[in-house]
């Protein structure tokens, strides 16, 4: 009889089996669940959101659909950690106030940047907004590589075909196992034209970059106030952006005045504006002001109003110095510009965020058009069988009705075996023998209808030919000269800042 296994004792070393399991533990956290890829600036959560919502063809062209179909299929095919981590995610790519260029089109109540909560997913709907159709496009050209999921029933993509540095346009924000990312949003226009500028000159220092991409540009406006530190905090990847809500002056009657706040810090959102509420209510009983006589929060889907009704000769510039130092109207960001970055985690520079894209802007695209031209040359084989087919259409025909079955035509056509075929003349058997078809355009011929031998239709597959054979010089040219997919990779960011290029919301000054 065999010992049972739990009757014999291993000795292990509980701090090599510690170590090793625990490093297991922070990897998976780490590279699979709370830092983004610094190709597509997308966690995984994220990215298979954006995915299932693909698979559902749950476009911007498309009715809304509920974010409890969307999050059970994430959940059943790609990510089985929990409805409430999925859904959380897909409300954040749906709030104009969290994300910079919403990815998500959301229906329904998605929260407020009070810090209210969304609905239950029961009740909102959500589709791709019009933006995200730019990270996905082409993802069906072998752009890039698909992995299995976690059971290895579906399919998944790596990452996705983004075409503009997502990373630095919408940011993130996670904690993994001893490091956290803290990535601030940017102007998209300002982005693209630093891509472009890189493409230009790969030796271009992050200063002159910073040319093109002024600074943060956060959802919520406010302003940046530590201009001289940028250039630092992006050469580094780590520092603190110091920002400021906006704050305009009103007149009133009776000469009083009142401060009305338009803007905030981004790390107000949430419970950020009732704390800065209650620490003015603080000021004013601790008598550390005099000056405010009514507070009131006026903030609607328009925007945030915060309003503060001043006594009659307050000190504004004063009052308003105070409220910066006492209260999180001004505010840091701390800024650590993690991600991973050929499959470990690395704090990365400006210029090192947009190299990381660049490359994989031109390895989506070299694969983009390998697949594009291997389509081309199909075409041209068969339309060339097509062609030549038409110049001896009745010796086709001849051999179609002398043969048995459909493989002794096919044998005809491609080996040029004319036996068991009965031909009228000897001359005919001669002339089958000649022909020498491939595989593919024997089938294109046994699959023609007589319709095509009209002569328009013979003339439209010529001009089809004529384009096929225009489509593969260019595609080849574009493989082959660095210059051409260059230009090809800045017509097409051109075009998307066209489209979606905004105005900048946060303003950058010394203060």
């Amino acid at each position: 009889m065999e010992d049972n296994i739990f009757d014999k004792v291993h000795e292990v070393d509980l701090k090599k089996t510690m170590e090793t399991s625990y490093i297991d533990y922070a990897m998976s956290v780490i590279a699979a669940r709370a830092l983004p890829d610094v190709r597509d600036g997308l966690k995984p959560v994220q990215r298979r959101i954006l995915y299932s919502m693909i698979e559902l063809n749950n476009g911007p062209d498309k009715p809304h659909r509920k974010c409890a179909r969307i999050v059970g299929d994430t959940m059943g095919k790609y990510h089985p950690h929990g409805d409430s981590s999925i859904y959380g995610a897909l409300v954040n790519l749906a709030q104009e106030w969290s994300t910079r260029y919403p990815l998500v089109d959301g229906h329904g109540n998605f929260g407020s940047v009070d810090g209210d909560g969304a609905a239950a997913m029961r009740y909102t709907e959500a589709r791709l907004s019009k933006i995200s159709m730019e990270m996905t496009a082409d993802i069906n050209k072998d752009t890039v590589d698909f992995v299995p999921n976690f059971d290895e029933t579906e399919k998944e993509p790596e990452v996705l075909p983004v075409r503009v540095p997502n990373l630095l346009v919408n940011g993130a924000e996670g904690i993994a196992v001893g490091m956290a990312t803290s990535i601030p949003t940017h102007n998209l226009g300002e982005v693209i034209d630093a891509v472009k500028a890189y493409m230009k000159n790969d030796d271009i220092s992050t200063r002159q970059l910073m040319k093109y991409i002024k600074g943060p540009d956060f959802p919520t406006g406010g302003i940046v106030v530590n201009k001289d530190d940028l250039v630092d905090i992006y050469e580094s990847g780590t520092g603190k952006i110091r920002i400021r809500g906006k704050v305009d002056v009103e007149e009133m009657k009776g000469g009083k005045k009142r401060l009305v706040i338009s803007e905030i810090p981004y790390t107000m959102i949430g419970a950020g504006i009732g704390k800065f509420l209650n620490d003015v209510c603080a000021l004013v009983e601790s008598k550390k002001t005099s000056d405010i006589v009514d507070i009131s929060n006026q903030s609607s889907k328009e925007g945030i109003r915060i309003v503060l009704e001043l006594k009659k000769d307050t000190d504004v510039e004063n009052l308003t110095n105070m409220l910066y130092k006492k209260t999180r109207l001004e505010d840091t960001f701390g800024v650590n510009m993690l991600a991973v970055a050929d499959g470990r985690p690395e704090t990365l520079s400006l210029k090192q965020i947009i190299e990381h894209h660049v490359d994989f802007l031109f390895e989506v695209t070299t694969r983009k058009y390998n697949t594009l031209l291997g389509r081309e040359l199909e075409k041209q084989e068969i339309q060339e069988g097509l062609i030549k087919a038409c110049d001896v259409i009745d010796l086709i025909i001849e051999i179609l009705r002398g043969s048995k079955n459909r493989d002794q035509v096919k044998k005809c056509l491609v080996e040029g075996v004319t036996e068991g075929i009965r031909f009228k003349t000897k001359t005919s058997e001669k002339a089958a023998s000649k022909l020498h078809f491939t595989e593919k355009q024997a089938s294109a011929i046994l699959d023609m209808r007589l319709y095509k031998l009209i002569g328009l239709e013979i003339e439209a597959l010529q001009a089809e030919y004529e384009q096929t054979m225009k489509n593969i010089a260019l595609y080849k040219d574009i493989l082959d000269h660095y210059d051409s997919m260059a230009a090809v990779i800045m017509k097409e960011l051109d075009a998307i800042k066209k489209e979606y290029g905004t105005k900048r919301h946060t303003s950058i000054e010394n203060a």
